[in-house]
């Protein structure tokens, strides 16, 4: 019996790992049982391809490395924590909350390849990772949208505060304008849950934002 698995899914400065953190604190409150996962696991030895290519040890930019290739290093990251460490779980019936999964692969990935293609580069994403890998199928992705204005202030505050340095992504603002607009195809593609950050010509609130989000879910009946 296998169990249900909710992602949140978002650009860099999107705010995803606000509502990611909310959500868990809602689900524990409502003692709701799951599990939690975040991607890429940077700390294990899965990640070490992962770690090079952002670091710029197989070139300066994202697009020296392509799309299939890069997105073999994240799934295999994945692969590894699946069988180590929630795989049994949620084989047993469990929720697994993720902060980022599969999806990623189809918007920093994805983003290298020409619209025309972005289809079929998507249909092959999904066979790789979900039918030649047997990683577990989303029961749910919620999609959290920005502008590039917005996403790439809260990264540099977030630099500023945790004195880190942008890895190859973040520091290439037409890569991430081009996530941006791939985000958005791949959610229409694959049918995510698309969570607006403007309402009425404002921004919203990070707690309007959970609560739609957790109103979701419940709609889905995954809690």
């Amino acid at each position: 019996m296998n169990g249900k698995l909710i992602v949140l899914e978002g650009i860099d400065g999107s705010g995803k790992s606000t509502q990611y953190r909310l959500l868990l604190e809602r689900l524990r409150q409502n003692n709701v049982d799951f599990r939690s996962t975040v991607f890429p696991r940077y700390k294990e030895e899965s990640s070490a391809l992962i770690r090079l290519y952002l670091g710029g040890a197989f070139g300066e930019k994202p697009s020296d490395v392509n799309a299939c290739a890069a997105a073999a290093f994240f799934a295999v990251d994945r692969f590894a924590s699946y069988k180590q460490d929630w795989g049994g779980y949620y084989e047993n019936g469990g929720l697994i909350l993720s902060d980022r999964y599969t999806t990623s692969n189809a918007v920093h990935q994805g983003c290298k390849v020409p619209e025309t293609e972005l289809g079929e580069f998507f249909d092959w994403l999904y066979d790789f990772e979900h039918v030649r890998l047997a990683l577990p199928k989303p029961d749910l992705v919620l999609y959290l949208d920005v502008d590039i204005e917005t996403s790439l202030r809260r990264m540099r505050r977030r630099e500023a505060a945790t004195n880190t340095k942008a890895d190859i992504h973040e520091k290439d603002v037409a890569y991430l304008e081009n996530c941006l607009r791939t985000g958005r195809l791949a959610a229409e593609h694959y049918g995510w849950h698309r969570v607006d950050f403007m309402k009425d010509g404002r921004e919203r609130g990070v707690r309007e934002k959970n609560d739609e989000i957790f109103t979701i879910i419940k709609k889905a009946g995954l809690v």
